[in-house]
C-alpha cells in the first residue's frame, strides 16, 4: 500500500521530458537477458542468410551497417542515461554532506578542530560549483 502511494506522488511530480523517460524506458530494456537474446537471435539470421546475398561483400556491409548505426544509437542514449544518473548521484551527495557539515556546525562551538573539518567539508562541496 505505501509503495504505490509512493508512486503515485511520484507520477504526480515527474515533470521529466518525454525524452527522458523514453531513454530510461530504453536503458531499462537493453541491460536486461532478452535484448542480448534479440541481438544474437540478428546475427545468427544474418549468418544463415549467406545463400541469399550474390555477393559476400555485401553480405558483410549489410551488418556492418546496421550494427554501426545500432550502436552509435545506442550510445548516445546511454551515455545520456549515465549522466542523468551520475547528476542525481552528486546531487545526493552534496545534500549529505551539506547535512554533516551542518551537523558539525551545530557541534563545533567549543572544538576548533570539528570547525576545521566542517569548513573543509563546506569547500568540498563547492568546488563542484567551482568546476
Amino acid at each position: 500500500m505505501e509503495r504505490s502511494a509512493k508512486a503515485a506522488r511520484e507520477q504526480r511530480t515527474d515533470q521529466r521530458s518525454t525524452f527522458d523517460k523514453f531513454v530510461e524506458q530504453i536503458e531499462l530494456r537493453v541491460s536486461q537477458a532478452p535484448f542480448f537474446g534479440i541481438c544474437a537471435g540478428v546475427v545468427v539470421l544474418w549468418v544463415v542468410s549467406i545463400p541469399l546475398w550474390k555477393d559476400l561483400h555485401e553480405w558483410q556491409i549489410a551488418i556492418h551497417t546496421v550494427g554501426a548505426v545500432f550502436t552509435l544509437l545506442l550510445v548516445v542514449l546511454l551515455e545520456n542515461a549515465s549522466r542523468r544518473s551520475s547528476e542525481a548521484l552528486q546531487e545526493k551527495l552534496n545534500v549529505i554532506a551539506e547535512a554533516l557539515a551542518a551537523l558539525l556546525d551545530s557541534s563545533a562551538h567549543d572544538d576548533p578542530e570539528l570547525k576545521k573539518a566542517e569548513e573543509k567539508l563546506r569547500e568540498a562541496v563547492g568546488l563542484e560549483e567551482r568546476h
